[in-house]
C-alpha cells in the first residue's frame, strides 16, 4: 500500500485501526435468544414493524441484532475519532477524566489562528460523533465548561468538534443556557475536517485519511485470524420456542415466541408455555390478529 499521509505514520495508523477493531470485542460474539433479549425487546414494535415493512422474521431478528450491535459500535467509532490525535504533532489525548476531561488538547507554540482574527496557543476540544447527539441540558453543561476554561486561560479557545456535522464549518457556537442565547468567538463549533486541517496544516487531511481507511481496515481484518464472523442463532432458537409452544412454525407461532420474550410473566402469557394452542380470550385475539396478518383477503388497515 502506498502511504501518502504526512501527518501520521503507516504503522501508527494501522495500530490505531487495529485497536479500534479490538474494541468491537464481544459485539462479534454470536447472538442467542438470551443475549438478543438482554434488555428485553419490545414485541409489539417488532410485530408492527414486521407487518408494515412486509419483512420476514429472519430479517426482523437480524435487523434487531444489527441495531443492538450498532448502538455499541458508535462508542468504538468515537474512540477512533478521538484517539487518532495522539499520533499527531502538538496534540494530546488525555486519559479519561484527566486534564479537565477534555477529549483532545492541541497546543502550538507558533500560535493558532482562529477565523475571527484571534490567535491563541491552546485549543481544548470536546468531541461528538454526530451533530444532534447532545440535548439542551448536555449542550448547556458543555458550554459552561468551555466558558470556565476561558476564564482560567485567556490564551485559549474551546471547540465542539463534530465528526458528522451538518456541513464543513468553523463557526461561533451559539446555544442556549438557562433559557438565554449565548455565544463567544473563542467557543466554536467545528466539523472534523476543519479540525484536521487546523492541526495538520493540510486542508484535505481528513479526506486523505478517509481514502486510506478502507484498505487499512481490510488489511487489519485479513491479517487478524482471531476475528470471526458471528454465527447468530437467535432466530433458530425462536423457531424452537415457536414449535415447543404452539406446535408449528409460522407467522403466528413466531409472534408467540417473540411475545414470550417480553411478556412471559404477564397474565395469560404465563400459562402459554407448553400449551398446544392459546385458550384464553386475550390469546384468542392475538391468534385472530395473527391470522389476519396472513389473510390477503382481509388485510389490516393502518390509520393514515
Amino acid at each position: 500500500m502506498d502511504w501518502n499521509l504526512d501527518f501520521i505514520s503507516q504503522q501508527d495508523f494501522t495500530n490505531h485501526v487495529a485497536a479500534t477493531i479490538e474494541k468491537y470485542g464481544e459485539k462479534l460474539e454470536s447472538f442467542d435468544v438470551k443475549r438478543f433479549n438482554k434488555n428485553i425487546i419490545d414485541p409489539i414494535k417488532l410485530i408492527f414493524d414486521k407487518t408494515v415493512y412486509k419483512s420476514s422474521w429472519d430479517e426482523m431478528v437480524g435487523n434487531e441484532i444489527f441495531r443492538q450491535r450498532d448502538k455499541s459500535n458508535n462508542n468504538d467509532i468515537g474512540y477512533f475519532h478521538q484517539r487518532i490525535f495522539q499520533y499527531i504533532d502538538n496534540c494530546h489525548v488525555p486519559e479519561n477524566g484527566k486534564d479537565g476531561g477534555w477529549d483532545v488538547i492541541y497546543r502550538n507554540p507558533k500560535g493558532i489562528n482562529l477565523p475571527d482574527g484571534d490567535m491563541v496557543h491552546t485549543v481544548y476540544v470536546e468531541m461528538k460523533n454526530k451533530h444532534n447527539t447532545m440535548n439542551s441540558a448536555s449542550a448547556g453543561k458543555t458550554y459552561i465548561k468551555m466558558q470556565s476554561q476561558l476564564l482560567d486561560d485567556d490564551d485559549c479557545a474551546c471547540f465542539l468538534v463534530e465528526a458528522i456535522a451538518q456541513r464543513s464549518q468553523n463557526i461561533k457556537w451559539e446555544t442556549t443556557v438557562d433559557g438565554k442565547k449565548v455565544s463567544h468567538r473563542r467557543i466554536r463549533r467545528v466539523s472534523i475536517d476543519q479540525f484536521y486541517a487546523l492541526v495538520t496544516g493540510e486542508e484535505d487531511a481528513f479526506y486523505q485519511m478517509c481514502r486510506i481507511l478502507p484498505e487499512t481496515i481490510k488489511e487489519v481484518v485479513d491479517n487478524n485470524h482471531e476475528l470471526h464472523t458471528p454465527n447468530d442463532v437467535a432466530i433458530d432458537e425462536l423457531r424452537n420456542v415457536a414449535m415447543n409452544t404452539v406446535g408449528t412454525v409460522d407467522d403466528f407461532s413466531m409472534a408467540v415466541a417473540v411475545y414470550l420474550l417480553g411478556f412471559s410473566t404477564y397474565n395469560g402469557f404465563d400459562k402459554l408455555a407448553g400449551k398446544g394452542s392459546p385458550k384464553d380470550d386475550l390469546l384468542k385475539r392475538v391468534y385472530q390478529y395473527a391470522k389476519r396478518m396472513k389473510d390477503d383477503k382481509n388485510p389490516i388497515h393502518l390509520p393514515q
